[in-house]
């Protein structure tokens, strides 16, 4: 465990070297690039419809788009249709003059949702504050709560289900005959599929905004039944059923199963383990196929280790365990513990690379927090592990390949027909002796060993805890500042559009940013504006506008350094430019400042 212990930390010292370098873009959780109409646009007439656009693909499911009026009646037509990270809002054609606001709550492809609103007005009407209709924006608590609560569950009945099968078919054969592993096996096949269930029942009101009240809603039931999340969990049910026959069949002897039986039971548990890892984060942002292996790899290290510590606590290391059975699952154990929690460091740090995308993200945000205390139980754990792997070492003599090896040479002669050359019985009857003498010894100092094994568990169960908590956090990347790049059509009062604007903020923190505006015609080629004005505002906080000051950097380009951003929030910046004495047009794009 020491070499694992080491791995660890240096792979974690080496994403801190690069992440001081190079910081990926932003992945696994959808976030608002722009709207058309922009937050706090005033336009001359109505549009005929609203598109909000995401850094990723997002779907309605059970949540919801609409346009409120002033009076807050609904003023959309139709359904909102979504087509990629593009989502249209289509509006009555007859709408007056006034303020309007959009509300909005999609699925992002990770399975959690993304709300928000903003407002822009037609004519010379008032803008409406974003909070009017903002009240179903936050998920109901009690739902929260429980969510985590079934993946828990979910991932310690998996670790037993698939780790248990796997101590006594790789470790320790007598363990078919154990009556504990049967009944905690089966057990964990149930709470895999409850805990399923659970998550597809909770999964519609989690989206919606809603309460345990709306669990039998049939909209939200058809709607989680329609999405991919709903899909995982109705197979992760269907499987650990499937799972929970296959073991019962196994454990009806007391003996190793056959292969037929034990093939079927690897391939049945195989595929619940991928479609535990095959939704949420892995699914989402770049290279979801790698990723999706990487969490395969990662939950199935998980369940052969913690299943494998469950086993040995409950049914190895118990008073009266026979000495044979002792010499037999330790050193195993030992062996098999050890390339599990390999597995286990090296695929846990690829995903936290790709979930926070840089160090400092693991200080400025929840889920880095989150994070870095999983990492320290990890680490206790491991140290944990490491006692137990030393006592095994200690007592079996489980220890490390030499480096040198010495070969013997020895000087055969004809034997005549019929006779047989065995090594001598001595030498037998002493390595017997000294095995049953170890094995004597171990059984009866198993209470340390079975004090390091239960810290192992109960730390563990913390981490899967955690783990729990962390599947349905927005990652470290979404949540952490990223530059702003964008390219806006300008338009005109009556809503035509004529040219475009690039504009560029970074780092898009508070405090001190640089701003690059370039200014294209119709044909794409830099224009030079008569005039030219950027403001910031963030209107949930009545800051602003905000003047920028910008200096000419060339044809078309500008530049606002030490352009200050007051604080966090999302910032409206907004690029008016006038092209001559009667055109005049804008632009105008939400961005986040964390």
């Amino acid at each position: 465990m020491r070499r694992a212990v080491l791995l660890l930390v240096l792979l974690v010292i080496g994403w801190l070297g690069v992440g001081v370098v190079i910081a990926g873009p932003a992945a696994a959780h959808a976030t608002l690039v722009s709207t058309d109409p922009g937050e706090g646009a005033r336009l001359d007439t109505a549009p005929a419809e609203v598109t909000l656009r995401f850094s990723e693909g997002v779907s309605l499911g059970a949540g919801y788009a609409r346009v409120l009026s002033a009076d807050q009646e609904r003023v959309d037509a139709g359904a909102a249709s979504v087509d990629g990270g593009t989502l249209t809002i289509p509006l009555r054609g007859d709408l007056p003059d006034g303020g309007y606001l959009v509300t909005y709550r999609v699925i992002s492809a990770d399975s959690h949702p993304v709300a928000g609103a903003f407002s822009f007005a037609v004519g010379d009407a008032e803008l409406l504050a974003a909070g009017a209709g903002a009240d179903g924006d936050a998920s109901d608590p009690v739902v929260a709560a429980l969510l985590p609560a079934a993946r828990w569950a979910g991932f310690a009945g998996l670790a037993l289900a698939v780790g248990l099968p796997v101590l006594a078919a790789c470790c320790w054969p007598a363990g078919w005959a154990s009556p504990r592993l049967r009944r905690l096996a089966e057990g964990g096949a149930v709470a895999v599929a409850v805990a399923a269930l659970a998550g597809f029942a909770l999964q519609g009101p989690y989206a919606a905004g809603a309460g345990l009240g709306s669990l039998a809603d049939p909209a939200l039931i058809a709607a989680t039944a329609g999405s991919g999340a709903g899909w995982a969990a109705l197979a992760r049910a269907v499987l650990a059923v499937a799972l929970l026959l296959v073991l019962r069949r196994s454990w009806r002897r007391t003996t190793p199963p056959g292969r037929p039986v034990l093939a079927a039971a690897a391939a049945v548990a195989g595929a619940l383990v991928v479609a535990t890892a095959a939704t949420g984060h892995p699914v989402a942002g770049p290279w979801p196929g790698l990723a999706v292996a990487v969490a395969v790899v990662h939950a199935a290290a998980m369940c052969v280790w913690l299943g494998g510590l469950v086993g040995l606590l409950v049914a190895v290391l118990r008073p009266g365990t026979s000495a044979a059975d002792v010499s037999t699952a330790l050193p195993a154990w030992s062996r098999l513990a050890f390339a599990a929690v390999v597995a286990l460091v090296v695929s846990g740090v690829v995903q936290s690379v790709r979930e926070v995308g840089s160090p400092a993200a693991l200080a400025q945000t929840g889920y880095g927090q989150l994070l870095v205390a999983k990492l320290l139980l990890v680490v206790l754990v491991l140290a944990a592990a490491g006692v137990s792997r030393v006592w095994v070492q200690q007592r079996l003599g489980v220890r490390r390949p030499r480096r040198r090896r010495t070969v013997t040479a020895h000087a055969f002669s004809a034997t005549a027909p019929g006779e047989r050359t065995e090594p001598a019985a001595e030498s037998l009857a002493a390595a017997a002796e000294r095995d049953r003498a170890q094995a004597a010894n171990a059984a009866e100092h198993l209470p340390s060993l079975r004090r390091s094994v239960l810290v192992e568990v109960v730390l563990a169960a913390v981490v899967l805890a955690l783990s729990a908590v962390l599947v349905g956090t927005p990652p470290a990347r979404s949540a952490v500042a990223q530059p702003v790049d964008a390219v806006l059509p300008l338009q005109g009062a009556a809503g035509a559009s004529a040219g475009s604007v690039q504009v560029s903020v970074d780092p898009a923190r508070p405090g001190e940013n640089a701003l690059h505006v370039y200014l294209f015609d119709d044909a794409g080629r830099l224009a030079q504006p008569a005039e030219i004005r950027v403001t910031l505002t963030e209107r949930s906080q009545e800051i602003g506008p905000l003047d920028v000051a910008l200096q000419p950097a060339g044809p078309g380009h500008f530049v606002g350094d030490g352009m200050t951003i007051p604080g966090a929030g999302t910032w409206a910046l907004t690029v008016s430019v006038r092209l001559d004495e009667f055109t005049a047009l804008s632009a105008t794009t939400d961005f986040p400042v964390r």
